[in-house]
């Protein structure tokens, strides 16, 4: 995949050049508007089995942006993202502190899926379908300070890295092809503690060459 730019590897690809006068005027909303409507979104509160409750963090000055799936039941509950077992591994795994994760400046969180979608047989349902085509694109706008993207999980995988097929192991095994702009990344799920045994090189290769990253990014 090319990188003639950062915003050129947030959404796919084509979005950007045939965007609509309406899709215009809605960039033109205020940032503090826009942040509003997506706070108060209800769009799929009937398919949400503890209704909705949309959690991000955003500021247009962040260098960092995680591109997640959706918030777990503990996150619904506290109603910050990643404050979970999944966010302790994921910040382990930067290695930054919870003082840098949760500093919007430096770090967005955008899921895929705001809101809890609810738990199926084998571990949380997908995010909601229409959450990133309601919002998604109106916040990659706003974010023109970017110098890393870390894409976690299939859903984010499959927007962000529309051209990327496979697996979600063989695009972080292809991690060095999106370096330095984009990073894929498995999800940090205590479920997955048998894809990181099985995966020994994700936390001798590509962890250390990451937090080198995020330190020059954030420094």
């Amino acid at each position: 995949m090319r990188h003639a730019s950062v915003e050129a590897c947030l959404v796919p690809s084509g979005h950007r050049e045939s965007r609509s006068p309406a899709l215009v005027s809605l960039v033109m909303v205020s940032l503090p508007q826009l942040l509003r409507e997506v706070r108060d979104c209800a769009l799929c509160a009937n398919h949400l089995p503890l209704g909705a409750r949309p959690i991000l963090q955003f500021h247009p000055a962040a260098r960092v942006l995680i591109a997640g799936q959706a918030p777990g039941r503990k996150t619904h509950a506290s109603g910050v993202p990643f404050d979970d077992a999944s966010g302790d591994r994921l910040r382990d795994w930067l290695g930054i502190s919870r003082d840098t994760f949760y500093d919007p400046k430096c770090v967005a969180i955008l899921p895929m899926g705001f809101c809890y979608p609810g738990t199926g047989r084998s571990g949380d349902l997908p995010p909601r379908p229409e959450c990133a085509p309601a919002w998604r694109e109106k916040l990659l706008d706003r974010l023109n300070n970017l110098k890393l993207t870390l894409v976690i999980g299939d859903y984010a995988q499959e927007y962000h890295l529309p051209d990327a097929k496979g697996t979600v192991t063989s695009r972080v095994q292809a991690w060095k092809k999106y370096w330095p702009l984009v990073v894929p990344l498995p999800h940090p799920s205590p479920r997955n503690n048998i894809w990181l045994r099985r995966n020994p090189w994700f936390e001798s290769e590509l962890l250390p060459a990451l937090r080198e990253r995020l330190s020059d990014v954030l420094a």
